[in-house]
């Protein structure tokens, strides 16, 4: 399990899969590279595969006995190296995610889930829109732009929301803040606009908000209730969302599935937005490595990854 130590999430999978399974789980974060993490692989005439042993003050663990690798959030080696000045910063930083990483994310005959390289895939909305809409599912209609006057007249046919690609860096201080998806009015837009790339899409109409979580085959969706019908149900208070199952149409469940083949996923936390008028769902976004702890079937979530990691090697 590669993952930081503050992943509580994590801890649901691994009671699953220690309690319920008797399976070896060893959890690792490769920031730890050091004196916490000292690893030696090697590879030789007649041998095929990467071979040797990773330890850390309570693990040993022979690398080609590992079966599966189940992929959350590890700490950016750049945390690791923070101390270092920029340049030996930046090299550090390379030669870890290129060697380390290099052996982890390429263990022969090992099952991911996900595979980081996957999930870099997955991760630019550009490609999740494209996709869901290749697959039939309904996409708001967006635009992607550093122009202003694009961005202006875009706004000229009714109302629109703008959406950043990624989250916000944590600031110096390691404080973490967000930019919530926020209505756009067309006086607002000027040519600081020009300054990076900018997401606007059409504002939906919406009664509720569904996440939906795929995992192998498995589907868990809640629909999402905000006392205050706020446009980004995220900025609110959580404690006041009431979470309630909701059947997926058939015809989405299917293109979930196809989409999660399309880019070599096992599992996707699906957002979607259920329109007043029509009850359509409207396609906001995938998240190809998202948090799902926190909603009420948690537990039955967590056995699901556990059938998934252990799928076609666990006896």
């Amino acid at each position: 399990m590669i993952t930081s130590v503050e992943d509580v999430t994590a801890n649901l999978v691994v009671m699953a899969l220690n309690e319920h399974r008797g399976v070896q789980v060893a959890r690792i974060d490769p920031a730890d590279i050091g004196d916490a993490l000292v690893f030696g692989t090697h590879m030789g005439a007649g041998l095929g595969r990467w071979s040797g042993r990773l330890r850390t003050p309570s693990r040993d663990v022979a690398l080609d006995q590992v079966g599966a690798v189940y992929y959350r959030r590890p700490t950016p080696f750049s945390t690791r190296f923070a101390h270092l000045p920029e340049r030996e910063r930046e090299f550090a930083v390379t030669e870890a995610w290129h060697g380390l990483g290099g052996v982890l994310y390429n263990l022969h005959g090992t099952a991911y889930v996900n595979h980081p390289a996957a999930i870099t895939r997955a991760d630019f909305k550009p490609a999740q829109l494209q996709m869901a809409a290749q697959l039939g599912m309904t996409v708001p209609r967006t635009l992607i732009t550093n122009d202003v006057s694009q961005a202006r007249e875009f706004a000229a046919d009714g109302p629109i929301i703008y959406k950043s690609f990624r989250g916000v860096p944590p600031a110096p201080d390691g404080r973490v803040t967000a930019i919530w998806t926020q209505s756009v009015a067309e006086h607002e837009l000027d040519d600081s606009i020009s300054v990076t790339a900018h997401m606007f899409q059409t504002e939906v109409c919406k009664e509720a908000d569904a996440r939906v979580t795929v995992i192998g085959r498995r589907v868990f969706a809640y629909r999402i209730t905000s006392p205050d019908g706020a446009l980004d149900w995220r900025q609110g208070d959580w404690d006041a969302l009431v979470h309630e199952p909701i059947d997926v149409p058939r015809l989405i469940e299917g293109a979930l599935h196809a989409y999660l083949d399309s880019f070599g996923l096992v599992f996707g936390c699906f957002d979607f937005a259920i329109e007043a008028e029509t009850g359509r769902w409207v396609f906001i976004e995938c998240n190809p490595n998202g948090q799902w702890a926190w909603l009420p079937g948690a537990s039955e979530m967590a056995q699901a990854f556990a059938d998934e990691i252990l799928e076609g090697w666990w006896p």
